[in-house]
């Protein structure tokens, strides 16, 4: 497995018990959360085993959130992980989860299992992404597909910018505008659901790019194969595969590295790609 270079810095900071100084409290970043979660002071009470009243004043700054309430309320609201520390830090409080890179050897059993995860799922593509795309490990399968694309996407690969750049494999998708629109789809979803201007950057790139008219594809013209999901149609060596994406992440994680990882497995949509995978990958 190959290791892309880990986000530096740590979120340890000083030790449980020691207080931070903050410029405006937890307060208004917890009230842009739950509007940004669509939830009303008092649902969130009820969530919370709390009262409105005792919301409203933890955000106005009138209260100060113990910091195992402001950690329910996070929890309550799906905060990020990395934003649960950032809650913390304007309340005044040590930070809760650490950051540790990938590459550190406490991490070894996480590198471990990733590394057999996708093994076992050969022949079929699988890899695992960062919170921007960036690709942290890929498979065999994922090789093969990326077979031919320019070394200079390869650097420092981004699974967005592989996908969608027109040197890398967009060209080769037979239902490129409908693949596109569903990844730029999900990541409008995360932006508006985080706090990440690295996402929103690579999104921008990624949208901008020029897309060519990729004409007629079995899949909008009716396909025998009843998808019961968005297939990716890709050409590969003259054959053309068809595969469902999945996504899958971490439960409950205790660290931001961790928590922002994510594997995606592609699952052969028809039996023609299943063979061609076997052949290839045997």
């Amino acid at each position: 497995m190959t290791t892309a270079a880990p986000a530096k810095g740590n979120a340890r900071g000083k030790a449980k018990g020691t207080t931070y100084e903050h410029a405006s409290g937890a307060g208004p970043l917890l009230r842009d959360w739950r509007e940004r979660r669509r939830v009303s002071q008092l649902e969130l009470a009820l969530r919370a085993d709390s009262s409105a009243r005792h919301i409203s004043f933890v955000e106005t700054g009138r209260s100060r959130p113990s910091e195992e309430f402001l950690l329910r309320l996070a929890d309550h609201l799906d905060v990020p992980v990395r934003d649960r520390n950032s809650l913390l830090l304007a309340a005044g409080y040590a930070p809760r989860f650490r950051e540790t890179p990938l590459d550190d050897p406490s991490m070894g059993t996480l590198r471990e299992g990733l590394e057999q995860l996708l093994a076992g799922y050969e022949p079929y593509p699988a890899l695992v992404v960062d919170a921007t795309y960036g690709v942290v490990a890929a498979n065999r399968g994922i090789a093969m597909m990326l077979d031919g694309v320019p070394g200079h996407l390869l650097a420092s690969p981004n699974a967005m910018r592989l996908t969608l750049h027109p040197e890398g494999l967009a060209p080769r998708i037979r239902n490129l505008r409908e693949w596109r629109g569903h990844l730029l789809h999900q990541m409008e979803r995360q932006i508006a659901l985080q706090r990440s201007d690295a996402l929103r950057a690579v999104y921008e790139e990624v949208a901008a790019y020029p897309v060519a008219d990729p004409g007629v594809d079995a899949f909008e013209a009716g396909a025998d194969v009843p998808y019961f999901a968005l297939p990716l149609r890709i050409d590969h060596d003259g054959h053309v595969l068809s595969f469902i994406s999945s996504i899958s992440t971490f439960n409950t994680p205790m660290d931001v590295t961790v928590a922002e990882l994510a594997i995606e497995t592609l699952l052969p949509a028809d039996p023609a790609t299943v063979k061609y995978l076997q052949t290839q990958m045997s």
